[in-house]
């Protein structure tokens, strides 16, 4: 059995008023009767006020890759963001979590690795913006549908079997917008 946990968390408050922090990682697991991934992030937002916001994010991409005709999967994506006694701040939370199962072993080669890090180096850039929470959003479900892109044509080369592959993204997006 392979298992797989990722988690990102970022906390802001009086002493440190923006936090954030993003997580891309990718899990390459070949031929499995069974495997177990998580992923999960959470951003806290305490203690400022409407005069002095603070802002956190957490942001988690995780793509995990299986093979085999009967695999059993057991996927968890979570995310939790929470205001604490923080008026007027932006908290935003997402976990971005793909799935590419195929019947035979396959492995992303070198064109979808990059592709995949150009989008991680912007996921990167926008965990770091300023833009208001509800544009991040937007923003990061964007590249969300680029990474689904990159694994469909990935997973479309993969060797051929009893089944088709096939690319799952499971989404889970908690946030405050502040002002």
């Amino acid at each position: 059995m392979a298992v797989a946990s990722d988690h990102v968390f970022s906390h802001a408050d009086r002493a440190h008023h923006a936090q954030a922090k993003d997580s891309f990682t990718i899990r390459q697991f070949g031929d499995m009767d069974a495997t177990a991934v998580r992923n999960q992030a959470n951003a806290v937002s305490a203690g400022c006020s409407a005069d002095d916001h603070c802002r956190s994010v957490a942001l988690s991409f995780q793509i995990v890759t299986v093979a085999g005709e009967h695999t059993r999967l057991d996927a968890a994506n979570f995310s939790d963001a929470a205001n604490r006694k923080c008026t007027g701040c932006q908290t935003l939370a997402g976990a971005y979590q793909f799935v590419v199962s195929t019947p035979t072993v396959f492995t992303l080669d070198g064109t979808a690795r990059g592709k995949l890090a150009d989008i991680h180096r912007r996921l990167d850039g926008l965990t770091r913006s300023t833009l208001p929470a509800a544009d991040l959003k937007s923003k990061v479900d964007a590249l969300a549908v680029e990474v689904t892109g990159v694994l469909h044509d990935a997973a479309a080369q993969a060797p051929k079997g009893d089944t088709r592959p096939d690319v799952t993204l499971h989404r889970h997006l908690d946030g405050w917008p502040g002002h």
